[in-house]
């Protein structure tokens, strides 16, 4: 069982490592290649690369307080550590879902506590009000699946 356990832990620390990585590593590439407010066009009235350094929480709210803001992310990872833990030993979507959250969470984190503000870049700006990173991506697709893996469990139950 124990066994078991540690597999179930990989597949969350391997999934938010992943997440991390990618979140970070393109962070930089925005860093290095662009000055802040800098858009180029990705995809022609769809999608641009912006530079924006946010210094406020998710979708602009809950101020700009880094250290609020790192408390709050913890909070969050703890709540839905409890919430679900119980079911990421069931699921590897589950398992997945939080990796997600955790590698996007500590991404953010990370740039909160290096530079004082997130490093945002990703920009459907006809279609989606903010700008976002990689991090935000996963945390709200993490987010998503963590919901309709609860659908789906009180669907079989």
């Amino acid at each position: 069982m124990s066994r078991n356990r540690n597999s179930d832990t990989l597949t969350i620390a391997l999934t938010a490592a992943i997440v991390f990585w990618l979140d970070q590593w393109s962070k930089s590439i925005i860093a290095r290649t662009f000055l802040p407010g800098e858009s180029r066009m990705v995809i022609p009235n769809v999608l641009r690369w912006t530079y924006e350094q946010n210094n406020r929480g998710a979708f602009g709210l809950f101020g700009s307080n880094t250290a609020l803001l790192i408390a709050m992310a913890m909070a969050v990872l703890v709540i839905f550590w409890f919430s679900f833990r119980e079911a990421a030993r069931q699921s590897l979507l589950v398992r997945i879902a939080f990796g997600m959250i955790v590698g996007g969470a500590v991404g953010n984190i990370v740039d909160r506590l290096h530079h004082q503000y997130v490093i945002d870049f990703i920009d459907f700006y006809r279609i989606w009000p903010n700008i976002f990173n990689v991090a935000d991506a996963c945390i709200t697709t993490g987010v998503i699946l963590l919901i309709l893996a609860s659908f789906a469990s009180r669907h079989r139950s």
